[in-house]
């Protein structure tokens, strides 16, 4: 779960400062957490917490620790879903399905758990098609990867279940890709960042050259990422010290699980 946070925290100041090459600095003054980690943790905080997985706790989770964490940059839909009394699903497609869900794909125990818990996690508030849709195939493909699978299997299995054209590459990709937080515009360009990616930094420096949901696409390319290659010990360390005690307490509890 930690490449998720990485990818979230490198991303974090080319968001809104896009860099369209790979050799940039991983880590700037202002490189921070965001609203990705937060659901990230929150979604690792349900799972560790309630064995039934039920949707109430998932919501109580969330808005709890997005309430904790109120200037980590959510959108202006979810922000107000935050603090509702009884929140309700605004038929998203946004890309916050897939950036909070990769837990699951860690946490499963078969691939069917894998998609069945993904569809939970992101119904409570991006329940389009193409929401749900983004973070089971965030959600499988980490699981797969975490099952040892090969690229060419994972690559495969999103193609022919979800529809992704992932017969591209970042290089053709970049020069016209810009922003988008739709799961269909920015899901697939994370999951070709991992395939085409030979260690875990050059996945994130990949996804974030795209531009773009720069943090959001580093988040989700790293989830996948970190279940083949081993993050560099200096980013880990750098990540968790950005990290405040309770985010990385709900970490260390969730990898204690798994």
């Amino acid at each position: 779960m930690l490449g998720a946070l990485v990818g979230d925290i490198i991303g974090s100041f080319y968001e809104f400062h896009n860099v369209k090459a790979t050799d940039f600095e991983l880590f700037t003054p202002y490189s921070k957490y965001t609203d990705d980690s937060v659901m990230t943790l929150a979604v690792a905080k349900w799972l560790v917490e309630d064995n039934v997985h039920t949707i109430h706790y998932l919501i109580t989770c969330m808005q709890e620790l997005g309430r904790r964490h109120p200037n980590a940059g959510y959108g202006g839909h979810f922000d107000s879903w935050l603090y509702k009394e009884n929140p309700q699903p605004y038929n998203s497609w946004g890309n916050g399905a897939g950036m909070r869900v990769s837990p699951v794909g860690l946490y499963a125990k078969t691939l069917d758990e894998a998609l069945a818990l993904a569809a939970i996690t992101a119904s409570v508030s991006h329940n389009n098609h193409e929401g749900v849709k983004g973070a089971q195939a965030i959600a499988a493909s980490v699981f797969l990867c975490k099952e040892g699978k090969k690229k060419s299997e994972i690559k495969e299995y999103v193609e022919k279940t979800f529809g992704y054209d992932l017969d591209r590459r970042i290089a053709d990709i970049r020069p016209n890709y810009w922003f988008d937080v739709s799961c269909q515009g920015s899901v697939p360009e994370a999951i070709i960042a991992f395939l085409e990616g030979n260690s875990f930094e050059e996945v994130i420096r990949l996804a974030v050259s795209l531009g773009g949901d720069s943090d959001t696409i580093g988040c989700m390319a790293g989830a996948i990422a970190a279940c083949m290659y081993p993050i560099p010990e200096e980013i880990a360390e750098k990540c968790n010290s950005i990290l405040t005690d309770d985010l990385r307490e709900i970490k260390d509890k969730f990898c204690e699980l798994i």
